[in-house]
This record gives C-alpha cells, sequence and structure tokens, in this order.
C-alpha cells in the first residue's frame, strides 16, 4: 500500500464512518428529525452500519484501520509504527470532514435548535459526554471498551477464511480483509455500544471523539453550548491505553 492510498483510503473511510455514527446521533437527538427519540438501540447499529460502510469503501486502499487505536493495537502487535503516524493523520482528516458533513446534512435541524424555547446541547451529535463526570471510572470504561474492541479484531485474522486476503499482516495476522471481517467487526461495534457504551457513549475511538469535537467548536452551530475540552482527553488516552493492552494481549497469547 502506498503513502497516497493509505491517506485516501482512511480519509474517505473515517469520513463516512462519522457521517453514519454523528448522523444517526443528530437523527435521534435534534427536534424536527423523523427519527426523533428512536433511542439506544437504533444509535448503536447506527455507528455499527458506519463502521461496515467506511471499512469495506477502505479496506482495498488502506486496510481500514479507521480508528488510531485499531492502528496503534496493530503497530503493538507487529512492531511496525512506520505508517502510524500517516494513519493518525489521514483518520483526524476523515473525522473533521465527516463530522462537517452531518452539520451540513442537518443544517435545518440545526438551525431549528437555535428557535427552540429550550435549545438542545448539540455536542452529544458530535462527540462522547459522559453519564457520570468521574475522570477515573471514565477513563477506565473507554480503556475496557477499546481493549474489547481491538482484541476481538486482531483474533479475527486467526480464523481461516475470515477474509478474502490479507491487508496488514504480522505474526500472520489479517487486521481487516475485504471479507466478512469487516462485517464481524460492525457487528462487534453494535455490541460493544449496547453493552458497553452506557457510561461514557463509547468513544472506542480517539479520532472519532477529537475530529468531530473540533468541529463543533468550529462550526457556526446556533445555540451549540460547550465544547467540553475538560473531558476531551479521556477519549483520546484511554482508547489508545486500551489498544496497546489489547495489543501486547493478543501477542503474547497468540
Amino acid at each position: 500500500m502506498s503513502n497516497g492510498d493509505i491517506f485516501t483510503g482512511e480519509v474517505i473511510g473515517t469520513a463516512i464512518l462519522i457521517l453514519f455514527g454523528a448522523g444517526v446521533c443528530a437523527a435521534v437527538t435534534l427536534n424536527h428529525s423523523k427519527a426523533k427519540s428512536a433511542g439506544w438501540i437504533v444509535i448503536a447499529f447506527g455507528w455499527g452500519f458506519g463502521v461496515m460502510a467506511g471499512a469495506y469503501t477502505a479496506a482495498p486502499l488502506s486496510g481500514a484501520h479507521l480508528n488510531p487505536a485499531v492502528t496503534v493495537g496493530v503497530a503493538v502487535d507487529t512492531g511496525d509504527w512506520d505508517k502510524v503516524p500517516l494513519y493518525i493523520l489521514a483518520q483526524m482528516v476523515g473525522a473533521v470532514i465527516g463530522a462537517v458533513l452531518t452539520w451540513a446534512l442537518y443544517y435545518a435541524q440545526f438551525a431549528a435548535n437555535a428557535d427552540e424555547k429550550t435549545a438542545l446541547p448539540t455536542l452529544g451529535v458530535f462527540s462522547t459526554v459522559p453519564e457520570i463526570r468521574n475522570p477515573v471510572a471514565n477513563l477506565v470504561t473507554e480503556i475496557i471498551a477499546t481493549a474489547a474492541l481491538v482484541l476481538p479484531l486482531l483474533a479475527f485474522g486467526q480464523v481461516d477464511g475470515i477474509g478474502i486476503g490479507p491487508v496488514t499482516e504480522g505474526h500472520g495476522t489479517v487486521v481487516l480483509g475485504s471479507g466478512i471481517s469487516v462485517l464481524l467487526v460492525a457487528f462487534l461495534v453494535v455490541g460493544i455500544g449496547l453493552s458497553l457504551g452506557g457510561p461514557t457513549g463509547y468513544a472506542i475511538n480517539p479520532a472519532r471523539d477529537l475530529g468531530p469535537r473540533l468541529a463543533h467548536a468550529l462550526l457556526p452551530i446556533p445555540n451549540k453550548g460547550t465544547s467540553d475540552w475538560g473531558y476531551a482527553w479521556i477519549p483520546v488516552v484511554g482508547p489508545l491505553i486500551g489498544a496497546v493492552l489489547a495489543g501486547l494481549v493478543f501477542n503474547a497469547a497468540f
């Protein structure tokens, strides 16, 4: 894979992921949306479908990491860190693009929010917000949830025939191919959302949280409220720690 292919694939794939994910949050949250109050199950499946769409699109170009935590977990397993900065840069760019596209798609709903008697906070459309603000508990939640993503993702590559062909290899591991592995990861993300997402909203992806949070801070969203930068480090540091732990466990066990 060339650097250009990696950058293009990760930008496009991550943008699609965020467009679906932030899009379903907007659909369920904002007034005057036909999906208003559809609930947590809808959000979990929306994010899962976003992973599926983004990963299938990006897999032929970049291997479809779409997540700095996945990139770091793979690097810990393989020992190959050369392209980690490129992957993370592309993921951040894609995440901002996806957030801006979500704002454009729901522009009328965001505009109407300014006219409501009680304006809704909009940060939750773009980034995670904990239900109980406890930095230690929130950090632990993100570590565990991300390890629950990265460890199975690495282990999927141990199953013969799980993908059409290897994209990223290390110790015989297929990280993401173009076959059923992408679908399995999508369902894994749905499961994490349903089972582990309640405390913090399951960022499990530094780019997924930080990129849209930056877009939220910069976009002209009426009555948008705070971007909550005091919390922003947790959905970055927690997933990275979880990814390192998952990579070490996988490397030792398999």
